[in-house]
């Protein structure tokens, strides 16, 4: 987008001394191996100094790398390579990467299944052998060493062996994640172990006593596969959005060809065919109905709970449901050019994205380990020396807690977690949010802009008023219709469509003529017909009597009059207005409440625009814009220092949408305009903006609760882990309740963001 929120590329088109005529790529690559915010900030430098690379965005959550960059300076194999350089496996771009990534994630979820039950069962018996004393009938057996052991060995490199591929994959890159931690807090307390069971005269010598820790590494490993486990399931119900949007697919398509009626796979529709659907099945592709009359059922597409009707000429949306008729429609849009396959991908790119808050918590995560593993070294140092007897066990204890503690995990899923599922209930509700970054702009924004035609009104003249004089109010309407039946001027058509609704038969015209700037002149059933405004009534010598106050009150409430006059004597007027829509007085209203400055824009003159404003319950009105000159009105609210949203349809206000601080789009049907807008509403109905905005809020809030735990969490608890109370209050942590504490972070931060699936559009 050619907004102050687009490409930062001007810093890295420099550093990678590309043309700027190149073409710009973009590309989302599947990451297999990361494990918290650390790996996140590894794999972002990497890619950001790797040479064509504009801009590089990992997602902990979804376990992706966005990638902008030059295609005749770096290409997808070596951005793949760069990934790998740092220990990473990069997984293959492809269109099935889908399906294979949730296969991949169904055998992750069924192997920490399998693990955690077999690490629980042999730590459960570890514990009770661990504790005699506790547990009297208990068989001694279980409390020898050499059989705790025997039991210890297959969990810590069984089921902890992920976490040992991890630690030594970082260590042959020279960098460290939350493997190392696990691998050489566990490490420490299983070998102490083996070597008290191996060695009992060494430590007996030396005055140490002679305590295994095999219940600590094996509880520990086995708490944090549970952590896994929860948090994989966890992770999967966040993307859920992107599931039921892809399970709107129809998988075949019943076609016409060569005369008779064909099923055939959805891939192979093709632009031009004409597709039959009856009750009860899912529509195909996008397309326009050519026969038959039903309603469809658009909720999961658009929010809307009501089925819509739909017959010949109307626009039908892939992967809806046909409810009631069958209809045949022709094919106009197939495959990837589909709505459907549109919003899928704008929603897997917004859940692949980063908000500009999650920037903290990343430079924090990529020097984390580090000065953790140092807090550990200095804390085991500390006791050993200064610490009461036995020195070693209250050292060994209190390393191992620290760096169990210490998990960067839960940073690293704040914000994409959140974001995953606010942009995916945004998708339900028929907002398409294009990225964190706008998601997080929204909540912030104090003034929104309202264009008037197609936003805050239908866009569609239609009847307002007929008021009659010496004619009744049908036989006004009858007549003037009758006269515009064929006229293709939006008021005319207005008139007819009225009369349409009403059922009113209509006569032939004769003697048909059109007045440029006045109206017409016609003949109905042998009577002399004039329609149109004041100036032909005052050369024909028509005396509108009454009816000229009537005009003027309803031309002061933005309305366009018609007179009609029948043989010179005046027959009534007629009122054309470009009406608002339903909802847009109570979505104006919302938005007030929200705290935001509504303001509405337009390119007609202010008596109209005023009368507009006034029914939707807008005070400040911008009037007489020009189309290109609405950029520069959403500028000079910008530089009274307003944070500002601009609603649209997306097409002749495209420029303003892309200096607006946040663009949203009015689309219809399979009119999504996503480009210039930040938010797309795939309805014209107004209350989706609210929704964008009360959505963003609500995003936020949890986000910002994510990451304040998050942070509060490691910042208390590793003093706490440490021992810094046990010289005032004689308490310590206990590794395993480290742990269990670590697992919970990550667990209750996911969590957390799942609670933004209760949100519901009002």
């Amino acid at each position: 987008m050619s907004k102050k929120k687009g490409l930062s590329g001007i810093e890295g088109v420099e550093k990678a001394n590309v043309n700027f005529a190149a073409e710009l790529a973009k590309v989302t690559i599947p990451i297999a191996g990361m494990s918290c915010a650390s790996c996140v900030e590894k794999i972002e430098k990497k890619l950001r100094s790797t040479d064509g690379v504009v801009r590089a965005s990992v997602n902990l959550a979804t376990e992706k790398a966005t990638v902008e960059y030059f295609e005749d300076h770096v290409s997808i194999s070596e951005l793949k390579k760069a990934i790998e350089s740092v220990g990473y496996k990069a997984l293959e771009v492809t269109e099935e990467a889908v399906d294979k990534e949730k296969e991949a994630r169904r055998r992750e979820i069924k192997t920490l299944k399998t693990k955690f039950a077999f690490g629980a069962s042999l730590s459960v018996l570890i514990f009770l052998g661990s504790f005699p004393e506790w547990f009297l009938w208990v068989p001694g057996f279980l409390s020898n060493y050499f059989v705790l052991l025997v039991l210890a060995t297959p969990v810590q490199f069984y089921v902890g062996f992920q976490f040992y591929r991890g630690f030594i994959a970082a260590l042959r890159h020279k960098t460290a994640d939350m493997n190392t931690l696990i691998a050489i807090g566990t490490s420490a307390a299983y070998f102490y172990s083996v070597a008290v069971t191996l060695f009992p005269p060494y430590f007996a010598a030396k005055g140490i006593e002679a305590a295994a820790y095999y219940d600590t590494a094996a509880i520990i490993i086995t708490l944090i596969i549970l952590g896994r486990l929860l948090e994989a399931k966890a992770k999967g119900e966040t993307s859920e959005a992107i599931k039921k949007l892809m399970g709107l697919r129809a998988k075949t398509a019943r076609v016409v060809r060569n005369g008779g009626e064909v099923d055939i796979p959805v891939e192979d529709v093709q632009v031009g065919d004409l597709v039959i659907v009856r009750p009860g099945e899912k529509i195909p592709v996008d397309g326009i109905v050519r026969e038959g009359y039903s309603a469809v059922d658009e909720s999961m597409l658009t929010g809307e709970s009501m089925p819509m009707e739909k017959r010949k000429g109307d626009e039908v949306i892939g992967g809806t449901l046909n409810k009631t008729g069958t209809f045949k429609f022709q094919a106009m849009k197939v495959g990837k050019d589909t709505a459907l396959a549109q919003i899928i991908k704008l929603v897997e790119e917004a859940q692949g994205s980063k908000a500009p808050i999650q920037g903290l918590a990343d430079r924090v995560a990529g020097i984390f380990v580090p000065v953790v593993i140092t807090i550990a070294i200095i804390t085991f140092l500390a006791w050993y020396f200064f610490g009461p007897k036995p020195a070693l066990t209250f050292a060994l204890s209190n390393f191992v807690a620290v760096l169990i503690i210490a998990c960067p995990c839960a940073l690293g899923l704040a914000t994409p977690t959140a974001i995953m599922v606010g942009t995916g209930k945004g998708a339900e509700n028929g907002v398409l949010i294009r990225s964190g970054e706008s998601l997080e702009t929204a909540h912030k924004l104090n003034t929104i802009i309202l264009d008037k035609t197609g936003t805050l009104t239908k866009g569609k003249p239609a009847v307002t008023d007929i008021i009659p004089n010496s004619f009744p109010e049908g036989e006004v309407l009858r007549i003037a219709a009758s006269v515009e039946k064929n006229s293709e001027h939006p008021l005319g058509e207005a008139i007819v469509a009225k009369a349409k609704e009403k059922e009113i038969e209509l006569s032939d015209a004769e003697e048909f003529e059109a007045i440029p700037g006045q109206g017409i002149k016609a003949k109905v059933n042998g009577k002399a017909v004039l329609l149109g405004n004041l100036k032909l009534m005052q050369e024909e010598n028509v005396k509108l009597e009454k009816l000229g106050k009537a005009a003027e009150r309803l031309s002061d409430e933005g309305k366009t009059a018609m007179f009609l006059a029948v043989d010179k004597v005046p027959a009534g007027v007629i009122a054309v207005a470009d009406t608002l829509k339903e909802n847009s007085r109570e979505a104006v209203e919302r938005l007030r409440k929200l705290g935001l400055e509504v303001v509405m824009i337009t390119g007609d003159n202010k008596r109209t625009a005023e009368a507009i404003a006034k029914q939707a319950g807008i005070e400040r009105v911008l009037a007489e814009v020009l189309p290109e000159d609405k950029a520069n009105e959403v500028k000079k609210l910008q530089e009274e220092g307003k944070l500002v949203a601009m609603v649209g349809d997306g097409i002749n206000d495209a420029p303003a949408l892309a200096q607006a601080d946040v663009g949203i789009a009015i689309g219809t049907g399979t009119d999504v305009a996503m480009e210039a807008s930040d938010i797309t509403l795939i309805t014209g109905d107004l209350q989706g903006v609210v929704t964008s905005i009360e959505l963003s809020k609500k995003t936020m809030s949890t986000i910002r609760q994510n990451l304040f735990w998050a942070f509060f969490y490691n910042i208390a608890l590793i003093p706490v882990a440490a021992g810094i109370l046990y010289p005032f209050f004689k308490i310590l942590l206990n590794p395993v309740l480290a742990a269990a504490a670590m697992a919970f972070s990550s667990v209750s931060v996911v969590s957390n963001s799942l609670r933004l699936k209760k949100f519901k559009r009002r």
